[in-house]
């Protein structure tokens, strides 16, 4: 049993799969930023009026979303020096680490796109306009009303997107990126233990998807909790503004009765 798998191999290689973790969180953590901020403003391209802009977001996302990211990153690893050398500039000398840094944020923007399309075509389109009646401007009945009910909304699916960002950082060993699964293969390869290095990859893997489930939750529950306030302390004004107004409105007719 020992010849088949043999735990003291984990165990003597979690020293060296601990020493990849900042690669593999540096990977996650950047391309959930720059693809969350990128793909909010996709989503705004894809609910504009402007055709042109539209179609080309939905283009770039559908391609994004339809190839897998191991081809997408060897286009923008081997493809983007040779672009950008016809402008004099030279960047396949680039730390590689740069290239999957972009190459996870172009992808993750595009499904973060969809993510918050979705999220705000599903606010009913009434809740603008009565903020629109009382007086509000388009980007504050925005920021008000409509974008802390998306995020809301779109939170339990970002999670998701980020689960599915820490799994493909795997293919970042592919153009020289070391990282945990990365160490780990190279652990498997030197030392004839494959099952066992990957076996304690798949552990820490697993720790840092269940922290990463546990502040996606937490964010959560918080973020509802402040929109629940928030639409709580909106009724009491209102109904404190509509008890004046009626208070107002009986003294008036006090005041012109006979």
């Amino acid at each position: 049993m020992a010849d088949l798998f043999d735990p003291t191999a984990v165990l003597s290689a979690f020293p060296r799969l601990l020493a990849r973790i900042h690669v593999t969180l540096l990977i996650v953590l950047s391309g959930a930023l720059s693809g969350t901020i990128l793909g909010a403003g996709l989503a705004f391209v894809r609910l504009g009026r402007l055709r042109i802009l539209n179609q080309a977001a939905t283009v770039y996302i559908s391609f994004m979303r339809g190839t897998p990211v191991i081809v997408q990153l060897f286009l923008v690893y081997y493809g983007l020096p040779v672009m950008v050398a016809g402008l004099g500039v030279d960047i396949s000398r680039w730390d590689r680490l740069l290239f999957v840094l972009a190459t996870y944020g172009l992808h993750m923007a595009a499904f973060t796109a969809e993510i918050f399309r979705a999220a705000i075509l599903a606010i009913p389109r009434g809740q603008s306009e009565a903020a629109y009646c009382v007086g509000m401007s388009r980007w504050q009945a925005f920021r008000r009303i409509v974008a802390p009910q998306a995020v809301a909304i779109a939170l339990p699916n970002l999670s998701l997107a980020v689960a599915g960002l820490l799994q493909d950082t795997s293919l970042a060993f592919s153009i020289g990126v070391v990282d945990v699964m990365g160490e780990a293969r190279a652990i498997g390869g030197n030392s004839q233990r494959m099952l066992e290095a990957m076996t304690g990859a798949a552990i820490i893997l697993t720790a840092l998807s269940l922290l990463l489930e546990q502040v996606a939750n937490g964010l959560e529950r918080r973020l509802f909790s402040r929109t629940r306030q928030g639409w709580s302390h909106r009724g009491d004004r209102e109904r404190m503004r509509g008890r004046e107004e009626a208070r107002t409105a009986r003294n008036s007719r006090k005041n012109v009765a006979p």
